[in-house]
C-alpha cells in the first residue's frame, strides 16, 4: 500500500509546477486527489493523465471554496488533506509595486490560504482530523526585494500556519498544519524569474539539467516528497513547523 493510501486530498494550483508534482506523487502513493486550478483545459487534461479529479477554482473567490468543499464531500464523503499551493509572483520592488499587484498577490496567497484552511477544517473535523500544507517560500524568511508583494504574502502564510496549528492542537481537532518554504525550484515561475532577473533561459539551454544543477535550482519532486510525508501518518507528531527546501541557501 502507498504512504497515503485512500486519503482524499485537495491540491490547488495543480495544473503546473509544484502543484502538479505534488498531485502526481500523491496519486502514485495511493491518494484520491482533487486538483484545482484556473486553467481548465490544462487541468482537465492533466487530471485525466494522472488519475485525479479536476475542479475549476479561483482561490481568491470565497464562494468557490464553499463550492469546492461541497463537491469533495459529495464525491468522497470526507477530506484528509489540503495543499494550499496556488500562487503568483509579480516582479516588482517596493517602489514599483502598484496597488493592483499588491491586492492581487495578497488575494491569491493570503485570502486563498485563509479560506482554504477555514473550509478544510470544517470538513476535516467531521472525519476526525487531517493535514494542511501551506506553500510558503524562502521569501518569507529572508525577503526578496524584487518580489515585494510576494514576500509579504508568503510571510503572512508562515504566521497564519502557526496560528492554525496551535488552534487545532488546543481544540484537539486532530488537524495538523505546516508550511513548506521552497527556494529556487525548476518551475515556470522560477524560469520566468531567471529570465527576467539574471538573463538565463533555463528551458532554452543546450543542457538544461546541467545548468539547473550549476545554478543550484531544485526539482519539483524535491518539494513533492515533503508534501507526501506531511500528508502521511508518518508525520503525525509534526505541526506548526516551517520546512525549508533550499539546499542551504538561507543559511549560507
Amino acid at each position: 500500500m502507498g504512504r497515503v493510501e485512500g486519503k482524499v486530498i485537495v491540491v490547488t494550483g495543480a495544473a503546473s509546477g509544484l502543484g502538479l508534482a505534488d498531485a502526481r506523487m500523491l496519486v502514485a502513493e495511493g491518494a484520491r486527489i482533487v486538483m484545482t486550478d484556473v486553467n481548465v483545459e490544462k487541468g482537465v487534461e492533466l487530471a485525466k493523465e494522472i488519475g485525479a479529479m479536476f475542479v475549476h477554482q479561483d482561490v481568491a473567490d470565497e464562494s468557490g471554496w464553499t463550492a469546492l468543499m461541497s463537491t469533495v464531500a459529495s464525491e468522497h464523503g470526507r477530506l484528509d488533506g489540503l495543499v494550499n499551493n496556488a500562487g503568483i509572483a509579480r516582479i516588482a520592488n517596493i517602489e514599483q509595486t502598484t496597488t493592483e499587484i499588491w491586492r492581487e498577490t495578497l488575494a491569491i496567497h493570503l485570502d486563498g490560504t485563509f479560506w482554504g484552511c477555514q473550509t478544510a477544517i470544517k470538513l476535516m473535523k467531521q472525519g476526525g482530523g487531517g493535514s494542511i500544507v501551506n506553500m510558503s517560500s524562502t521569501a518569507a524568511l529572508v525577503g526578496i526585494p524584487a518580489y515585494f508583494a510576494y514576500s509579504a504574502a508568503k510571510g503572512g502564510i508562515r504566521s497564519m500556519t502557526k496560528s492554525i496549528a496551535i488552534h487545532c492542537k488546543q481544540q484537539k481537532l486532530g488537524i495538523r498544519c505546516n508550511s513548506i518554504h521552497p527556494g529556487s525550484i525548476s518551475t515556470p515561475m522560477v524560469h520566468h524569474a531567471l529570465r527576467e532577473l539574471v538573463g538565463v533561459d533555463l528551458t532554452a539551454e543546450t543542457d538544461p539539467e546541467k545548468t539547473r544543477i550549476a545554478l543550484g535550482v531544485g526539482e519539483p519532486d524535491d518539494v513533492a516528497h515533503m508534501v507526501v510525508y506531511l500528508m502521511s501518518d508518518e508525520s503525525k507528531h509534526i505541526t506548526g513547523t516551517e520546512l525549508v527546501i533550499d539546499n542551504g541557501d538561507t543559511v549560507a
